[in-house]
């Protein structure tokens, strides 16, 4: 079995995942080995195997572990109880903030997500997609109470916050002139704008 933890207590598959993060942001997912990435973890090719089936699963766990975290911070904005206007804006700035944090994370994805087996990629499809809709229901309900506009269909609202939200990582850089709350509050506001009746 192997060990679980290193020297400093880093779990094994946190180590080989932030290993493989590292080298398929320096190198591409299609340029990286198997080899490489356990080498950097510093663990046998056994370890992986033994959390990991392949270098398909890390690639799906590296954009897997961002969406579970966007996706149990839209729930408890959308569960709050708050004015539904408060409700949206803090939901579109968080996954705004959530991206640039994990700006390495998202990058890889969308540059490899082709790479995935199909039973991989449509589970992904399908955990975006459960995101997507519950974004979408919140545009949903402040149109229907009266709050946001009807003019724009909910759909092409939320095509057009997240087009923003997945084009981040070809132009935001951390050393740049706005931080990431500043590029959230931005864009939460241009979403708010386009909603107003």
């Amino acid at each position: 079995m192997p060990r679980t933890t290193d020297g400093d207590g880093t779990p094994v598959p946190q180590r080989l995942l932030a290993a493989a993060t590292r080298l398929f942001a320096e190198q591409g997912y299609d340029r990286t080995s198997v080899q490489e990435i356990v080498e950097a973890a510093g663990v046998t090719k056994g370890a992986l195997y033994h959390y990991f089936g392949s270098k398909d699963d890390l690639l799906h766990e590296v954009y897997a572990r961002v969406l579970r975290v966007q996706q149990e911070r839209l729930d408890a904005f959308a569960n709050a109880d708050e004015p539904i206007d408060k409700r949206l804006r803090g939901a579109a700035a968080d996954v705004v903030v959530t991206t640039i944090e994990n700006l390495d994370d998202a990058s890889i994805f969308f540059r490899s997500m082709h790479h995935l087996s199909p039973e991989k990629n449509k589970q992904v499809r399908a955990e975006r997609r459960r995101y997507h809709e519950r974004f979408r229901a919140l545009v949903e309900e402040g149109q229907e109470a009266g709050v946001f506009s009807t003019a724009t269909p909910a759909d092409l609202v939320v095509d057009y916050h997240f087009g923003s939200v997945h084009h981040l990582s070809t132009w935001y850089r951390p050393d740049g002139s706005m931080g990431p709350q500043e590029v959230a509050d931005h864009l939460a506001d241009l979403l708010l704008r386009a909603l107003r009746p």
